[in-house]
């Protein structure tokens, strides 16, 4: 685990927000399921901070059968109801509904081949080392994440913004974000 001292400091003080920074955060994934869980999440964090949605991880992954696109993508109006009306996760009817349209489109970028390949060649399958000494260093957003925002719109995805996509880089291990002060830096850089 990273020393709190040299964590990258939007960690900060709470004991779940560190644990994600140490075993998940910058971590490469290649897994289409989790892939598409990270993307809804995110999409759902957007105007957001993190940990909102960290602290409902486990209600999002509920109310949202495990996450499996196959069952999301036949949500009906009801269904989606049901999720607005569920205080355990963030309660929103565009998100909710562009949740269904994302399940739909992943179902359809599976039936061609998979999810993975359509985000991580955006990095050519590879993770970028970034080499960032302070917080004010690290970009909301990149020309990559432009890009890979662009094509997921193209493909039908709703809520995956270059903002977005650049906060779903990070988190998946596309690009290594962890200052290098951090201890994970190294760490999540010897994965890839």
């Amino acid at each position: 685990m990273a020393e709190a001292a040299q964590r990258c400091p939007w960690a900060g003080e709470d004991p779940l927000y560190q644990r994600y920074h140490d075993t998940e955060w910058g971590v490469p994934q290649f897994d289409d399921r989790a892939l598409f869980e990270k993307i809804v999440l995110e999409g759902f964090q957007a105007g957001l901070s993190w940990i909102t949605i960290l602290r409902k991880r486990e209600n999002f992954r509920a109310a949202f059968d495990g996450f499996q696109p196959a069952v999301i993508a036949e949500y009906n109006e009801a269904k989606q109801a049901e999720l607005l009306a569920d205080a355990g996760i963030i309660r929103n009817r565009a998100k909710i509904a562009a949740t269904v349209t994302n399940a739909q489109a992943w179902l359809a970028v599976m039936e061609r081949g998979s999810f993975s390949d359509v985000v991580w060649k955006f990095v050519d399958g590879r993770p970028q080392r970034n080499a960032r000494q302070s917080m004010a260093e690290v970009p909301a957003q990149t020309p990559v994440s432009q890009a890979m925002a662009k094509e997921l719109k193209r493909l039908g995805f709703r809520f995956c913004g270059p903002t977005t996509c650049y906060a779903f880089m990070q988190a998946m291990g596309m690009v290594n974000d962890h200052l290098v002060s951090c201890p994970r830096h190294a760490e999540v850089a010897a994965l890839a």
